[in-house]
């Protein structure tokens, strides 16, 4: 049995404590030349550029045109400013209010016991929503493992640790990321696979990949692909950003969605962590959308979140873009990242889909749950 010790959660004084130190640091490297607001003037002028262009144009020739690459970094043309620094954290952590505070009673710890039957033996495509943002997906005799991360994150507790069967888990013949945050691109995980595994990412993860020894690998741009006897991956845009050291700053790397069409013919989205933009139905003009997956998790508040995660109503809205068959939300149930409590997420979607008439094109598991594509 794997053992997953569990961690304090964190409060306002052990979230000071913690964040001093590299906190302080960002913040004294903001105040030298070259590092402070004219810097981030030009940067903004920029992407406000970047982002007025990309209003005329489809998600295709944004990407034939590189206006989501920048000069040292990667920008996301779908938002007209910049993604907000350490004072928004400060002023969400220690000046917000939270409305969910006594809704945190109603959490509890779900160990999960992997039972693996049902992902290997039902259908020629099976979907395993493992944990937090972790997806495996069966294609015929194909493996594919998304965002993998098996244990825990910093400080933060743990609701749904893997009690058991991570062991007996089916060797991945692809391992996908889809960003560089630390609760989906988890190096502890990805030095537990074997070494030699095939690993897909979005352009710039090469020397962390490296640094955990997966050196085989293949790095896409959007609308770059990956195809395998019959299976394509094939990575799309989408409207977020990532981060992985506070003092080279954010969108060193690339992120994306990825849409899967699987040998079996049968073809998943998966949307990584993403905000709300109304690009979704260029995906259903294009592909046809058996199963979408979507990343739902750490909404609240909005005024912090709303740049990068969508909420419950807009993930019935960008569900309903591509015209896909049925929807499932993961990014839930193991972290609380936001302000909402871990299992607000699924009874969230579940009343949306309900007063949008979508019931039955819900797909709901459980972590550690299989459901057939």
């Amino acid at each position: 049995m794997i053992h997953f010790p569990r961690t304090r959660q964190i409060n306002r004084r052990a979230f000071l404590k913690r964040a001093g130190a590299w906190g302080l640091s960002a913040l004294a490297l903001s105040a030298l030349p070259g590092c402070g607001a004219a810097r981030r003037a030009m940067a903004s002028e920029d992407t406000r550029r970047r982002y007025a262009r990309a209003q005329e144009l489809g998600m295709r020739e944004i990407a034939e045109q590189r206006l989501h690459h920048g000069s040292g970094r990667f920008i996301n043309p779908f938002m007209e400013g910049e993604h907000g620094g350490l004072g928004r954290v400060l002023r969400w952590k220690l000046f917000s209010r939270n409305r969910f505070k006594d809704r945190y009673a109603e959490e509890t710890v779900r160990p999960i016991d992997l039972d693996w039957r049902p992902f290997r033996e039902q259908g020629d495509c099976a979907v395993m929503f493992l944990r937090h943002s972790s997806v495996l997906i069966r294609d015929l005799d194909r493996v594919l493992l998304v965002d993998p991360i098996f244990s825990g994150l910093f400080w933060f507790d743990d609701f749904s640790p893997i009690r058991s069967g991570l062991e007996r888990m089916p060797a991945p013949d692809h391992v996908l990321l889809t960003h560089g945050h630390y609760d989906h691109l988890d190096v502890r995980s990805l030095r537990s696979l074997d070494p030699a595994t095939h690993v897909i990412t979005p352009l710039g993860y090469e020397e962390i990949l490296e640094d955990a020894g997966m050196a085989h690998h293949t790095q896409l741009d959007w609308y770059q692909g990956f195809r395998d006897r019959g299976l394509e991956v094939l990575l799309l845009p989408c409207h977020h950003w990532t981060m992985r050291n506070p003092f080279t700053g954010p969108n060193r790397n690339l992120w994306g969605s990825y849409l899967i069409r699987g040998a079996s013919g049968r073809t998943v989205f998966l949307s990584g962590d993403a905000a709300w933009f109304d690009r979704y139905e260029e995906i259903g003009r294009e592909f046809d959308v058996d199963l979408a997956v979507f990343n739902l998790g750490a909404y609240e508040p909005r005024w912090f979140m709303a740049q990068s995660h969508i909420n419950p109503e807009e993930t019935v809205k960008a569900f309903r873009a591509p015209r896909a068959r049925r929807l499932l939300v993961v990014h839930w149930g193991a972290f609380r990242l936001g302000d909402e409590p871990v299992h607000l997420p699924p009874l969230d979607i579940r009343r949306e889909m309900e007063k949008a008439g979508l019931s039955d094109r819900l797909v709901h598991l459980d972590p550690g749950g299989t459901t057939t594509v």
